[in-house]
């Protein structure tokens, strides 16, 4: 059996350090490599974000629509480089942020199976057909040890619409909080002494802009971590996340542009990830 993710990902932030750098190939940053918007192109570029990374990040989290624009080809790169990261020791979180109902939510989470052959450790998904529709990726992820991170206050200008939408007193984004929080305790993971990376951590997540203007959802019953992307190039720091998270919250903030720039030489690539990882274990 393997571990749950909420362990296993608790462990690569104690060896690593909690920076999660996305792998974005997409067209314009291909140009910038000197690299063609193609299939070889894509695969140069994917070798040396993983040769470069892999074995000094804790999570690396490719984008699963920029393998998907290149067709077959572009699944059998990313296949390959999930089996490559995940041998040098990184957790791999597909940022995919699928969502549906029954059979066809279970088929999207069989990511999460160790026999897949594109098998990764954690998936993103969107709850927004209702939490109660992810109910087969959480039993997947329990069955293989898998993790996920559900949108829940995302800080793209749009999501308020949505999200700030009150139902049962209850905003969306605190009902899906809530909902995610309940799967972790049903595992074990207790509020206040779990959920952060100084007790047990849930293998459930939410995803929380670090570009928000202020916390407006309560995540003292999440009882798991919160992905936090929006480092850097769109705007958000480490200040930030100290702003918006409370001390003990199991953040993983995620960078994607201030680190790709840094390529294609993978000394600049590491070196900038070195940089991240610094400043936010200080």
């Amino acid at each position: 059996m393997t571990a749950p993710f909420g362990r296993r990902l608790a462990a690569a932030v104690a060896d690593r350090g909690p920076l999660c750098v996305g792998i974005d190939p997409h067209r314009s940053l291909l140009l910038d490599w000197g690299l063609g918007d193609d299939v070889d192109g894509l695969r140069r570029f994917t070798d040396l974000v993983v040769e470069a990374l892999a074995g000094r990040v804790a999570v690396l989290k490719p984008q699963l629509a920029f393998y998907e624009r290149h067709g077959s080809a572009g699944i059998a790169v990313l296949e390959d480089a999930v089996g490559r990261s995940r041998s040098a020791g990184a957790l791999v979180l597909l940022d995919a942020k699928r969502g549906d109902i029954g059979s066809t939510m279970g088929a999207y989470a069989d990511y999460l199976r160790s026999d897949h052959p594109l098998a990764v450790d954690a998936l993103t998904v969107s709850p927004f057909l209702g939490p109660g529709s992810l109910e087969p990726a959480v039993d997947t992820a329990r069955r293989f040890g898998g993790g996920l991170f559900v949108l829940a206050r995302t800080s793209n200008p749009e999501g308020g619409e949505v999200q700030h939408a009150v139902h049962a007193g209850r905003s969306v984004a605190q009902t899906v909080v809530d909902a995610v929080g309940g799967w972790n305790a049903q595992d074990g993971a207790v509020a206040g002494q779990g959920g952060g990376w100084e007790g047990p951590t849930g293998s459930f997540g939410v995803v929380v802009g670090a570009t928000l203007p202020e916390l407006d959802v309560d995540l003292s019953g999440l009882r798991g971590p919160v992905l936090a992307p929006g480092l850097g190039a769109q705007g958000g720091s480490v200040a930030d996340l100290r702003r918006l998270f409370r001390a003990g919250t199991a953040v993983v903030p995620t960078v994607s542009r201030d680190v790709l720039g840094a390529g294609p030489d993978a000394a600049a690539l590491r070196a900038a990830a070195d940089r991240w990882t610094a400043e936010l274990s200080a």
